[in-house]
């Protein structure tokens, strides 16, 4: 079978993966034609196609696999109601910075503060930038590790892990675990220690987290690795869904007295 120059080309384009090559070429093109540009900027121009696509797929992947809530992201977050503490280190933590040299971000407060609002907001602007982010709550997480333990799994699915930049723990503070999902647990955070970055939100405080790790040297060992290099969020104030309720229960009596 005889293929044209142009049947050619498009099966090159699709054998070399390069798909907004082959979209955009002839409109790049009669540009070119029009403009007098040169060969080296017709490819240039291509070429940027190709790339920015490329990214532009590589952060709807990294969206897609990072199971991050859609709804929980820096443009709903209540920025003006965040602790100062936590206003002023939300663009630094956003811009990376922290995961390139494998920090950890910790979120603290009661129910209700916006840890995990906070924390998957920042995870949502790290995939932005290309990295790659995984959420998970707390006790997912222990369960998954748990059935590759009985499974003969473990180093391979922490190495699978591995592939994410930061893990996004959620609730940690919620697990009240057995001896065996302590250990899991801890061989997790002890294996990403000082090589990826963890983020965990959690209800309770360093001091109150023998519940979670149950024998005083796990626990300490555990907050040392953990707060090695971190940076912690202590998110005070009121409850966001209690003054949530208050509201729509305000507006449920003001259409009553309407009525």
């Amino acid at each position: 079978m005889t293929f044209t120059a142009t049947e050619s080309l498009a099966l090159y384009l699709h054998t070399l993966k390069l798909p907004s090559f082959a979209q955009n070429r002839d409109e790049a093109a009669k540009r070119a034609e029009s403009e007098g540009w040169t060969y080296q900027r017709y490819l240039s121009e291509l070429a940027e196609h190709e790339l920015q696509d490329r990214e532009m797929r590589r952060v709807e992947r990294l969206k897609r696999q990072s199971k991050l809530p859609s709804d929980k992201t820096l443009e709903t977050l209540d920025v003006p109601r965040l602790p100062a503490q936590v206003r002023s280190r939300l663009p630094a933590l956003c811009e990376g910075g922290f995961v390139e040299r494998a920090e950890n971000v910790l979120a603290f407060g009661l129910p209700g503060r916006g840890k995990t609002h906070c924390l998957a907001a920042i995870g949502h602007e790290l995939v932005r930038r290309s990295y790659s982010v995984l959420f998970v709550p707390a006790f997912k997480l222990v369960q998954m590790l748990l059935i590759a333990k009985r499974d003969l799994l473990l180093e391979a699915t922490i190495r699978r892990l591995d592939r994410f930049q930061a893990v996004l723990i959620d609730d940690i503070g919620y697990v009240q675990q057995n001896r065996e999902e302590i250990a899991v647990l801890f061989t997790f955070l002890a294996e990403r220690y000082e090589r990826r970055s963890v983020m965990i939100t959690s209800n309770l405080v360093f001091s109150q987290w023998d519940r979670i790790f149950k024998d005083p040297m796990t626990t300490a060992c555990a907050i040392d690795r953990l707060v090695h290099h971190a940076t912690i969020l202590e998110l005070t104030g009121s409850s966001y869904r209690e003054e949530m309720a208050r509201k729509r229960q305000g507006r449920g009596k003001s259409k009553g007295v309407e009525a």
